[in-house]
């Protein structure tokens, strides 16, 4: 897949574009979106990544457009266990309404820097050494086990990052909001917000979940135009998905263990690719191994939506069961 210089300026222009317009809309007023409000922009940004896709499929074929909506599908699954993520810290740190939007839309342009950091080692690492896939197959497979043990656990405490700490640590801090000021003079002395502790957590936070999804994104698409244009969509119109679904999220109970088993397919499609293409003298002799099984991108496609929808259906199937056993269990 070859993209021309003028196209990658092109898309990262318009995608700067649509975030400076969320910026400035946001900066001017901080406000709760309502409902309506977030729909609108999240069916606008869905429709544009669909639009995209379309333009990928006619430009560069089916098989490339196939990548970029697993690539994409799969990024905004990891984003919305972000998100439940993004809700502990609001609520550990008591953000006002008002202003978690100011505070979720710098995570995510944090996010983006991160994952572009993230996505030129990659691609760069990629060209040079081919049986990193089985590094990121491993890896992926080891956080495929950790998050579903995560999910067994019950645990919904947020445990504050290295970074958060050292900062809660070393600088004084305010303990009110100052609105979305970071630091303020008080008797002479600079202080630090809450707000600032808050921006700290969220770009931690970012820097942890690109460790996994940046490797799950290269088991599905080789080409760093679709992983980074499949990051960009999935981080778009995530600031009104938190709004709509922050309460959805605590019903999806099965959320992790469905992350888990998606993150468990594609390392092991890493690995069955790096067999494909082995260059590891202790492995076969150094030659490429035949005989495995090659995961094809629209094999790839339905199974992250079955497991996907069977998480979600499953999800809400048990909290629903588990309200009407609360309102039954009194009278019993």
């Amino acid at each position: 897949m070859h993209v021309e210089p003028l196209v990658w300026l092109v898309s990262l222009g318009l995608v700067g574009a649509l975030l400076f317009v969320d910026v400035a809309v946001v900066g001017r007023r901080p406000h709760v979106p309502t409902t309506s409000e977030s729909l609108r922009y999240l069916g606008l940004y869905i429709a544009l990544a669909l639009i995209f896709g379309g333009v990928v499929w006619a430009a560069w074929g089916g098989q490339y457009a196939g990548e970029f909506y697993a690539g994409w599908i799969t990024e905004y699954s990891l984003s919305v266990d972000n998100l439940f993520v993004f809700l502990l810290i609001m609520s550990r740190f008591a953000v006002p309404r008002q202003f978690q939007q100011t505070a979720l839309l710098v995570g995510i342009i944090l996010a983006l820097v991160f994952r572009g950091i993230f996505i030129a080692a990659g691609a760069a690492v990629i060209s040079a050494f081919s049986w990193v896939f089985y590094l990121f197959g491993a890896f992926l497979l080891w956080t495929a086990w950790k998050v579903g043990r995560e999910g067994d656990t019950g645990d919904d405490e947020f445990h504050p990052p290295l970074l958060l700490r050292l900062v809660q640590k070393w600088f004084p801090s305010t303990p009110e909001y100052h609105g979305v000021r970071l630091t303020i003079v008080e008797n002479g002395r600079r202080l630090v917000t809450p707000m600032l502790i808050v921006l700290v957590a969220l770009g931690a936070t970012d820097l942890l979940f690109a460790f996994d999804s940046i490797p799950a994104i290269f088991g599905l698409t080789n080409e760093p135009y679709l992983v980074l244009m499949a990051n960009l969509f999935a981080l778009m119109g995530l600031r009104q998905l938190y709004f709509l679904l922050g309460g959805l999220l605590t019903r999806l109970v099965y959320l992790n263990v469905g992350l888990a088993v998606l993150l468990g397919f594609i390392g092991v499609k890493l690995v069955l690719h790096a067999l494909h293409e082995n260059e590891l003298p202790f492995v076969n002799g150094g030659e490429p191994v035949t005989g495995v099984p090659d995961i094809s991108i629209l094999v790839s496609l339905a199974a992250i939506v079955a497991i996907l929808t069977v998480t979600t259906v499953a999800s809400l199937a048990k909290s629903r069961r588990d309200e009407r056993a609360g309102v039954t269990t009194p009278e019993a």
